[in-house]
């Protein structure tokens, strides 16, 4: 199948069950809980959001995964991104569903890792709206030691046939490089490891956003739609340090080069004055408009695919959610995210999309009731073309 670019889906494995989350949700708690029971928070609010083909499916089962792959394949996906859960000393969570395809050799469709490096804490997957002392579930722990550990448990993954590459070298993506004691002591580690084993490298992709000092923002700054776009500053410091792309993020910049000056102003007064919360908005539209900057042509930076965002199922009336997100917008901002990368080489052009199924984040293009198939039709309009080069 050729293809217009390389479209790499996150895919979060949140979808079953699992002792921990029995113990700190209640027994049976997955992603689907908080999807079930959201509801609309104002007129035309788009919740609760019911899957339609797949319906609440469990990741247990095989059937589902080759539905989904079936699925993604057939708009022009060319693989997963699967989150992947690990917090030191071989500590891992909702590890099987990939563990599963990867013994399996089902489906046979490409797939990569994503390192989800941060601390679970008590609100990761509660509504917003409970109120609670801040406490930690899960910490996210590093060493040298770990670091080989860790080498060895992924490396069966870097050696399938399946697994996606670059440039010779097996994908891998870290979610909060900064977060890492010494960047660059981890990627010299694990690529002297990879050598050790017969992989020629590992190309690392680092997840960053392209502006980071929101708290520094004043009205005037509002006003005057003076955001700065840092991707100057900050993508150069990640190839500083040893990743060998970006997966640039310009949506944070969007939202607040989107929201109204009203909107600043209410969310400010219900939070400081009445302590209470509001729900913030932000137009689809306007947000496709500020979401990418002239950086994300650059051969070495991998722009992200938002086709809609909506986090009240998880934090309740302390989200912000994008309004009109329709597969209508969403053909748009593709049409903008594959101009920025078709003069890049073929191996190059690559769009993460965030997300394949993040249901609680109404960030997903999996079929609902609403929309059916309307997301993936767009993917595959704009992404597959006989006539283009692989």
């Amino acid at each position: 199948m050729n293809r217009k670019a390389r479209v790499l889906a996150f895919y979060l494995p949140q979808f079953h069950p699992i002792p921990e989350n029995d113990r700190w949700w209640g027994k049976g708690f997955t992603e689907w809980t908080n999807v079930g029971k959201a509801k609309s928070l104002f007129k035309g609010h788009y919740q609760p959001r019911v899957p339609a083909d797949l319906g609440y499916y469990d990741l247990r089962m095989p059937e589902v995964r080759q539905a989904q792959a079936d699925m993604a394949r057939e708009a022009g996906i060319e693989g997963f991104c699967y989150w992947h859960y690990w917090f030191g000393d071989g500590r891992q969570i909702l590890e099987r569903p990939f563990s599963e395809v990867l013994k399996s050799g089902k489906p046979d469709f490409p797939f990569c890792l994503a390192w989800a490096n941060e601390s679970w804490t008590n609100k990761s997957w509660h509504v917003g709206s409970r109120k609670m002392e801040l406490s930690v579930l899960m910490e996210q722990r590093y060493s040298e030691a770990d670091d080989i550990k860790h080498f060895e448990a992924v490396l069966p993954a870097f050696r399938d046939p399946r697994y996606i590459h670059v440039d010779g070298k097996p994908l891998f993506v870290v979610y909060r490089p900064w977060d890492l004691p010494d960047v660059s002591a981890f990627i010299k580690r694990w690529q002297e490891l990879a050598n050790k084993n017969g992989i020629p490298g590992i190309y690392f992709v680092a997840v960053q956003q392209n502006y980071i000092h929101e708290k520094d923002l004043t009205i005037r700054d509002v006003l005057r739609k003076s955001i700065p776009d840092q991707s100057s500053e900050l993508y150069p410091r990640l190839i500083k340090a040893g990743f060998d792309a970006v997966n640039s993020r310009g949506y944070h910049r969007a939202e607040d080069l989107s929201r109204s000056l009203f909107d600043y102003v209410k969310r400010f007064v219900v939070r400081n004055v009445l302590h209470q919360f509001v729900v913030s908005k932000c137009s689809q539209k306007k947000v496709n408009k500020y979401m990418y900057v002239e950086r994300d042509r650059q051969e070495n930076v991998f722009p992200t695919l938002l086709p809609c965002w909506d986090r009240t199922p998880r934090s309740g009336k302390k989200a912000r959610i994008y309004v009109d997100s329709t597969p209508e917008e969403f053909d748009r901002q593709m049409q903008t995210a594959l101009s920025l990368v078709k003069d890049k080489e073929a191996e190059h052009r690559i769009l993460f999309l965030q997300s394949w199924n993040e249901w609680a984040e109404g960030n997903y293009v999996e079929p609902d009731l609403k929309y059916g198939h309307g997301f993936l039709d767009v993917l595959k309009k704009n992404l597959i073309n006989d006539e283009c080069e692989t």
